[in-house]
């Protein structure tokens, strides 16, 4: 976005709303730009998260839907299916990362897309596949989330690269 003062105003020549991709121009009051970059900030990360939750539903039924129902399926049948949903959650996967690589990096956009990936997972298992979630299980993913605590409150400054 490109910000620019005007008197009193900060003027925002193109915002794109990331889903609809309609540009508009809004005047806003000097003193209060500062919070509305932060929740613009806090709209893009939402509108990030929100998107690869979304491609995570498509892509858990595409990886594991065809376990209930697709075991008299030939294995060329299963692949096509899943394909076919692949392609929505590739729609919404890849704008979310474009959408969300400014805000984070691309480390914390995997991290992210872990994280959610077995969110979705737990939930799709439980009730789809109707397996039990183990106390190991729960273990694990505790430690997933560790690692993902980890890579979100502290800065890298250090990066190797």
């Amino acid at each position: 976005m490109l910000f620019q003062q005007i008197g009193r105003y900060l003027i925002c020549d193109e915002f794109e709303d990331a889903l609809t991709m309609s540009s508009l121009i809004i005047a806003i009051p000097i003193h209060s730009w500062q919070h509305t970059l932060q929740s613009s900030s806090w709209i893009i990360s939402m509108n990030t998260i929100l998107l690869l939750i979304s491609s995570n539903v498509f892509m858990t039924f595409a990886w594991y839907g065809h376990l209930k129902y697709g075991h008299d399926w030939p294995l060329w049948k299963a692949i096509l299916v899943s394909w076919g949903i692949a392609l929505f959650e590739y729609c919404l996967a890849v704008p979310a990362n474009r959408l969300g690589y400014g805000e984070f990096t691309g480390f914390q956009l995997k991290i992210i897309q872990e994280v959610v990936t077995l969110i979705v997972f737990i939930v799709f298992a439980i009730l789809f596949l109707k397996e039990k979630l183990a106390w190991n299980y729960i273990v694990a993913f505790a430690f997933l989330g560790g690692a993902a605590f980890f890579a979100f409150a502290f800065k890298a400054n250090d990066a190797v690269t």
